[in-house]
């Protein structure tokens, strides 16, 4: 796989059609995860993370962000990829709220993050939404088990928040290949926007395009979830920098674009990257090409600084962020004007279940001309 072939990883933007004079400027999206890190997407050239909290750790700082731990990853992946501006990609990757600014909820410990956990991370949004002036919460993460909205305390803390002014956008989970497909909370709440995942194939073209296989309902009080459905693979994300991932991946990167007369050098000044490399430093030039080129697709590398990725927990916080540029369109919108459009608007895809895809897949430009058109409803 060549530098032209990975590069052709379409941007979001490309894919979804959304409008480029929207960024969510203005807007503040809080996220919940197991960890974060201030990637250069999100903090060059304007640091935008205004806030950082551990509901577990009250010592927690905004500079424990700029050291990547295990934890880091999965939440430094879905911020990029609804807020980053692309600054490690000359802008080509940057999510739909590329100028909106962030608070970060750690609400967990590496990838473990309980049922509790989310509770009380929804719980500290919904105390500090007004500081904040937080209009949106991502939550790439589900609970430990099904239960009934009406008695499950992380649902009703997610329906809170809804009441208080906040969309809540959440996955829905990647269960759909399984016996039950469950669907848990928060996604299972009522007021909670689902997200599933699309098959778009990375192409423009929709004849082939399929769904992810991610969970569905009807959920134990009987609600249609996902309501929507959004990328959900062939992703662009960021590589966490300073692990050996990233460094496999700059490697990697490196030897594809070196001419073949340095590939046996780059392999002997960079030993203990991958192993595979380092096996086959000895061998011929073209069949040392071979190697990086599948050591390129295998891991899913598309340069030193970003992989593609998958699961819905991608897909939600790319609707997450065409909530933000709805809201930058139009202030005055309600979680459930938001919530509404995003469904009215939504393309169903052809000869899918309609239980598996909810309305469709979501449209930018129709979501926010009808964002745009809105008006709040006058009592008689």
């Amino acid at each position: 796989m060549s530098v032209a072939t990975r590069s052709a990883i379409l941007p979001i933007h490309v894919r979804l059609d959304a409008p480029a004079d929207l960024t969510g400027a203005g807007v503040t999206m809080a996220f919940l995860d197991a960890g974060f890190y201030a990637h250069p997407d999100l903090c060059a050239p304007r640091d935008r993370i205004l806030h950082y909290v551990d509901i577990n750790d009250r010592r927690a700082r905004r500079l424990d962000l700029d050291v990547p731990d295990a934890s880091s990853w999965h939440g430094m992946m879905t911020s990029v990829v609804a807020c980053g501006n692309g600054h490690l990609s000359g802008g080509r990757y940057r999510g739909l709220a590329s100028a909106a600014d962030l608070v970060l909820v750690r609400c967990g410990r590496v990838t473990r993050i309980t049922h509790d956990d989310i509770r009380r991370g929804l719980d500290w949004v919904l105390a500090h939404r007004a500081r904040f002036n937080i209009r949106i919460v991502n939550i790439s993460c589900g609970g430990d088990y099904e239960a009934s909205y009406l008695t499950d305390a992380l649902s009703q803390s997610a329906e809170a928040l809804a009441r208080d002014g906040v969309f809540v956008c959440a996955a829905v989970g990647n269960a759909g290949h399984q016996p039950g497909h469950p669907v848990v909370p928060p996604a299972s709440a009522p007021s909670v926007l689902a997200v599933g995942g699309l098959d778009d194939k990375n192409d423009l073209a929709d004849h082939d395009w399929a769904l992810y296989h991610s969970s569905y309902g009807p959920t134990i009080d009987g609600l249609q979830k996902p309501e929507v459905i959004a990328p959900g693979i062939w992703v662009a994300a960021p590589i966490l920098p300073g692990t050996p991932t990233a460094a496999q991946a700059t490697l990697l990167e490196h030897l594809d674009q070196a001419p073949a007369a340095s590939l046996r050098d780059l392999i002997v000044r960079n030993p203990g990257v991958d192993a595979a490399l380092d096996a086959a430093a000895h061998l011929e030039p073209p069949l040392i090409r071979q190697l990086v080129e599948a050591r390129l697709r295998d891991h899913n590398v598309i340069s030193g600084s970003y992989k593609h990725v998958d699961g819905t927990s991608f897909a939600s916080p790319i609707v997450a962020s065409l909530a933000a540029q709805m809201i930058e369109a139009n202030p005055a919108l309600t979680p459930q004007a938001i919530r509404h459009i995003l469904i009215r608007t939504a393309r169903r895809l052809p000869a899918v279940a309609i239980d598996q895809q909810g309305w469709g897949i979501v449209q930018p430009r129709r979501a926010v001309d009808q964002a745009r058109a809105w008006q709040p409803a006058v009592a008689q």
